[in-house]
Parts: C-alpha cells; sequence; structure tokens
C-alpha cells in the first residue's frame, strides 16, 4: 500500500482517519513517495510544527521511493487522465498514483481528488 500525505497527517495526528491507516499498515508493506515526504514536511513547517518525529516514523515503518525519468513520465500521463476528470488532482497525486501502479498497490488517502481511481482506497 502506497500511504500519501492526507493519510500520514491524520495518522499522525491521532484522528478518527489516522487509526483506521494505522489498522491498515498494520499488516502491509507500506512505500511513501518522497513527493509526499515534501508535501508532509511542507505542511509541517507552515503550522511551525517540527517534522522530525513524523520523518523517522515514516523511514522506519516504510519504504520510500524517488521517481527516475519514466516514472515522471508515467505521473505526467496518469495526472493528464486523472485530472481531466478531477480538476484539483495534482502533480504530487499523481507521483502517488504512479509509485502504487508501479508496485500493483492501493493508495491510502482521504484526499477526495482520487474518488473515482481504483488505485485509491479511500477513508
Amino acid at each position: 500500500m502506497v500511504v500519501d500525505s492526507w493519510a500520514w497527517i491524520e495518522y499522525f495526528g491521532g484522528s478518527t482517519s489516522g487509526r483506521v491507516v494505522d489498522r491498515m499498515m498494520s499488516d502491509a508493506e507500506i512505500w511513501t513517495s518522497v513527493i509526499s515526504i515534501t508535501e508532509i514536511v511542507s505542511k509541517y513547517h507552515r503550522k511551525g510544527i517540527d517534522e522530525s518525529k513524523a520523518m523517522e516514523t515514516i523511514f522506519a515503518i516504510s519504504r520510500t521511493d524517488s521517481p527516475d525519468r519514466e516514472d515522471a513520465r508515467e505521473a505526467g500521463r496518469m495526472h493528464a487522465e486523472v485530472k481531466a476528470k478531477s480538476p484539483n488532482f495534482g502533480l504530487a497525486d499523481s507521483f502517488v498514483l504512479q509509485l502504487a501502479r508501479k508496485f500493483g498497490g492501493k493508495v491510502v488517502t482521504g484526499d477526495p481528488d482520487f474518488r473515482g481511481v481504483k488505485e485509491a482506497q479511500l477513508i
């Protein structure tokens, strides 16, 4: 499963959705896109929160993947495809989706921009 930034933020915040994410991660191979890490760090810094513990946890329980050239091309194609149906679908989202497709997994998220994406498991 690929945990997106929305799901990680809920997880670290201890929300009801975060507890669902925690249960889902208990028996899964967990992946995180480095693009999601960038989003999490940005969000924490905008709120004046130190992201160190969150990063330690992500790196301890999740595998990360950095996109290469082909991943970037594929993410661009996916972005165009999904954005046609979901106008707010972002480039970062396309890298998360690309990672899920690359490893045959599901994206765990509550982001409504993933609605209708077959690889998305919305919380």
